[in-house]
């Protein structure tokens, strides 16, 4: 689907959505390069890909951030496509609960990283005169989520970037999108139900079917979905669309949930 000699970097690719874009990529024959805040995470997807190149960074750091980018072109020499991929789930938490450190914190990794990616990567893309930013949001770009204050803001502003981008870099070739995905079958969504389990006081099952009850489809989405969507965007097919916020979700209802 993509033309296998494009570099791509895919952040927070350790596992999850991020290395189901990763392994998607290096499948049609692409260099690779991942980052990943889990140095273990990092040895299992080289070990799986030993074609692969990797980085170790706390991606809410500029310094890591700029030493990746300079990693990754040491062994491929050049970026056409950059996945902003990184992300945390944030407290789950009414707004007057939340630790002001724990919205630092998800707003520095969720956000800010997007940013000092798009930052460097930039440059380099546009010397080149083209170029694929996609950076992975949410469906809760286009609603609020209750008790996910942090996450939603992030979420929305990364929405933001992504038109303010596409319009800075669409003249030299380069196109911007986001795929926003709805909840996303794996260990980070258990995660989230579990917690939001606790903070509303009812069952695990109980928090699973509200989930699903968001999506018309009433389904979650798989890593490879989002992993099919990404190809396509970088892909010569994708090749006049930017801008743009996909939804990925089976059709997101409402993230409405009843606190009382």
């Amino acid at each position: 689907m993509v033309r296998p000699e494009l570099s791509v970097l895919v952040t927070g690719a350790g596992s999850g959505i991020g290395r189901a874009i990763a392994e998607a990529f290096i499948a049609e024959g692409c260099a690779v390069h991942i980052c990943d805040i889990d140095p273990a995470a990092v040895d299992d997807f080289l070990s799986s890909n030993p074609g692969a190149t990797a980085s170790v960074a706390d991606v809410s750091q500029l310094e890591d951030v700029d030493r990746t980018v300079a990693e990754m072109r040491a062994h491929t020499g050049t970026l056409d496509v950059l996945i902003n991929n990184t992300g945390v789930a944030g407290p789950i938490a009414a707004v007057e609960d939340i630790d002001p450190a724990d919205w630092d914190h998800t707003i520095a990794v969720d956000l800010n990283s997007h940013f000092y990616f798009t930052r460097k990567v930039a440059p380099v893309m546009k010397k080149a005169g083209s170029g694929s930013i996609i950076n992975i949001a949410s469906s809760a770009a286009f609603y609020g989520c209750p008790l996910r204050s942090p996450y939603s803001a992030s979420k929305w502003a990364i929405l933001g970037l992504t038109k303010t981008w596409a319009m800075e870099l669409g003249p030299y070739g380069i196109r911007v999108n986001a795929i926003c995905p709805g909840s996303v079958d794996g260990e980070r969504i258990r995660g989230v139900i579990e917690r939001d389990a606790s903070a509303q006081n009812k069952s695990m099952e109980e928090i699973r079917l509200s989930y699903l009850k968001q999506s018309s489809m009433r389904i979650f989405v798989d890593p490879e979905d989002v992993a099919n969507l990404a190809l396509f965007l970088a892909s010569d097919r994708g090749a006049k669309i930017s801008g743009q916020a996909l939804g990925l979700d089976g059709h997101t209802e409402s993230f409405s949930v009843d606190l009382k």
